[in-house]
């Protein structure tokens, strides 16, 4: 209620001293009171409920007092108790019951009577006690307090906490309040140097902070600061990271809820939620309002979306409608909200005037992954010099996130200190970045040999055509050691970011992904499933080049791609089609032509050089990783020098502790722990 929530004035002493607040009781301390006291009521209750106590008439106390079946009598104002004999209980009484009573009323002028009624009909010596009448008043208070505390614990504990709530539809109470986090520049230690990779969109949101510090250099040319701010972008790209850096920057309360938090089983929480979030930012203004996540409640209306009925997302996302351009609008309230599927929110909430700005957060470039990856290792201990092997990874990460770089440098700093290093080094954050991407490398995996020569066989044959055509990206790295799902990996090393892709480089590409099954076919005389990955990505380039490049001369500069606006869903939830079934069976055909194009262009290739796939096949069954450098060596004849694996593992093999004298009797067996062989180096 509105006066319970108003402060009371304090009194003043009686000396004319300074006032003082009148003293009350913490709501927390009565609340705990009032709930053990209503615990022991209940304890009371239970007891007396638990009571074994037969109920007699008075015809029935005389006639065992006539058998001798009564042990001990007491006489009350309006019953009589008594206590049966071990050895006399009745029949028709319970086995644990020992007591009975007698309802019997204005017994207290009768005492005298019924004890000399009592030692005239029983044949056995009966223990007679009398009680002093109590008070009638008391009696009913017993009987009726218990109630009274009940339903006074219960109005405490239920009516009077959801009127003091507030905004809670109907009987719902804290469920319509929001649950936002409001952090200060104080409670936060991320600032937008922190932020790195996306220039443009920490410019723009920077801009932000600035309308809230000085909004008069906006408004003395008749600017309107924007209502809203949309950041969207891939998942990990930083969109969250740069409503954090806003809160870290800005000078105003900033309050931070995710969509989902708006959405619960009640109908009316999420608008409730909503009007009270908005509230509490209008008192607050000039603030920031993040919403995290928005598309869980900001999703396109209509049928086909929700199925046509009412849908608690609709009535919230129209509270959202409201507060940001309603009749009541405050200038001085910025929302930022960040989403992945722009795609599917509502047309009404990205309009101008409710989101003025949406702000792309793409993925990071060579030099926006390069700044990432220099922000992250200032967290590490690094070998020197830095910046050549973070320029190296940040050319080998293309379409990597900020979040995937970010688990790179950790990771890194994991494996070199699995291995006891001081330091990260190079060959750390490559095995990093390989099992980011990948995963862990399996290498306690028992493969069987056959299985493990087609596997060299079809890296070789990723490797040779790769490092023939001039259009392919360079070989980085080839391994045959499993990761994830996995059996081997050709990694390649762009020189550049390609924000489009030419024809020849998808050729090309092509051209690499059919090298692996036709090396297998040639020098392995068999094939297996390991091709599975290679024939789904050839397919869907090819499909592409066709469908919505424009690099099929049959089928022209047309898109017959999937439109999410020409094949929007029908009344009869089907999706539109905008070409002909002979169209679809042009494509399929042109699809096909293009790939066993590539196919036999790679053929060639790997007939024509199939001595240098056969050495660098041979190389990876003795080595099992070949860099980009040995690979154009062992093509060119070039033997390599450095110790394969089994001999790594003589060596250690060689360096055991039982291999050096150790002062211990001969006779007894080892039992230092360390004497055990190591692991073997891989």
């Amino acid at each position: 209620m509105a006066d319970e929530q108003q402060p009371q004035k304090p009194r003043p002493n009686g000396d004319g001293g300074p006032p003082r607040s009148p003293l009350r009781m913490p709501r927390g301390l009565f609340s705990w009171v009032v709930i053990v006291g209503l615990g022991l009521m209940f304890l009371v209750m239970l007891n007396q409920s638990m009571n074994k106590t037969q109920k007699i008439s008075i015809s029935e106390f005389w006639t065992l007092i006539g058998r001798g079946d009564v042990a001990k009598v007491t006489i009350k104002e309006d019953a009589i108790l008594g206590d049966f004999s071990e050895d006399r209980i009745p029949a028709n009484a319970r086995p644990e019951t020992k007591t009975f009573e007698c309802t019997y009323l204005r017994v207290a002028d009768k005492i005298e009577e019924i004890r000399q009624q009592i030692a005239a009909k029983s044949p056995t010596r009966v223990e007679v006690l009398s009680e002093p009448s109590g008070n009638l008043l008391m009696s009913v208070l017993l009987q009726t307090v218990p109630w009274l505390l009940l339903f006074a614990v219960i109005w405490f504990l239920v009516f009077r906490q959801l009127r003091q709530t507030g905004g809670g539809p109907g009987m719902l109470g804290n469920f319509g309040r929001s649950r936002h986090r409001v952090t200060t520049k104080e409670h936060t230690q991320v600032t937008f140097a922190d932020v790195a990779g996306v220039e443009e969109a920490k410019e723009e949101v920077l801009e932000i902070v600035e309308f809230l510090k000085n909004p008069k250099r906006f408004q003395r040319l008749g600017g309107r600061i924007p209502r809203g701010v949309l950041l969207v972008g891939e998942p990990g790209c930083g969109k969250t990271l740069l409503a954090k850096a806003i809160a870290g920057e800005a000078d105003v309360p900033f309050f931070s809820i995710s969509g989902s938090d708006f959405v619960e089983m009640f109908v009316g929480v999420g608008a409730s939620r909503v009007r009270d979030l908005f509230r509490q930012a209008k008192e607050n203004a000039p603030c920031i309002v993040f919403l995290d996540e928005i598309d869980a409640v900001g999703r396109r209306r209509g049928l086909g979306y929700n199925g046509g009925g009412h849908d608690e997302r609709e009535q919230t996302l129209n509270a959202i409608l409201v507060e940001m351009d309603g009749f009541d609008t405050n200038d001085q309230v910025i929302v930022v909200a960040a989403t992945n599927r722009a795609d599917v929110l509502d047309p009404a909430l990205i309009r101008p005037g409710r989101f003025d700005r949406q702000v792309y957060v793409p993925l990071p470039d060579v030099k926006g992954r390069y700044e990432i990856l220099k922000v992250h290792a200032k967290k590490v201990k690094m070998q020197s010099p830095v910046d050549p092997k973070l320029h190296r990874i940040a050319r080998s990460t293309p379409l990597f996130s900020g979040a995937d770089l970010a688990a790179i440098v950790n990771e890194a700093a994991l494996v070199a200190a699995l291995v006891g290093k001081e330091m990260v080094e190079l060959e750390d954050l490559e095995e990093a970045r390989d099992k980011v991407r990948w995963g862990r490398a399996r290498r306690s995996r028992v493969i069987d040999e056959k299985d493990r020569a087609l596997t060299a066989y079809h890296e070789a044959g990723h490797a040779i055509v790769q490092s023939l055509l001039k259009d392919a990206d360079p070989v980085h790295k080839v391994s045959i050691i499993p990761r994830g799902p996995y059996g081997g990996a050709t990694f390649s090393l762009p020189e550049k970011d390609r924000v489009t892709y030419s024809r020849s480089y998808v050729e090309a590409t092509l051209r690499v992904l059919c090298g692996g099954r036709i090396a297998e076919e040639l020098l392995g005389h068999d094939m297996n499933s390991g091709a599975a990955g290679d024939i789904r990505q050839a397919t869907q380039m090819a499909r592409m080049m066709i469908t919505e490049w424009g690099m099929s001369d049959r089928l022209g500069f047309l898109y017959y791609g999937d439109d999410p606006i020409a094949n929007r869903p029908r009344f009869d939830f089907g999706m539109g089609k905008e070409f002909s079934d002979k169209t679809s069976e042009a494509i399929d055909e042109e699809a096909r032509r293009i790939i066993d194009a590539a196919c036999v262009d790679a053929r060639r290739l790997i007939q024509e050089n199939r001595a240098g796939l056969e050495a660098v096949a041979q190389a990876l069954l003795k080595y099992e990783t070949l860099s980009g450098e040995e690979i154009r060596r062992v093509m060119a004849g070039e033997t390599l020098d450095r110790p394969t694996v089994a001999d790594l593992i003589a060596v250690e093999q060689d360096r055991r502790p039982e291999a050096l004298p150790v002062a211990r009797p001969v006779q007894k067996p080892p039992t230092d722990p360390q004497t055990g062989p190591l692991p073997t180096p891989a």
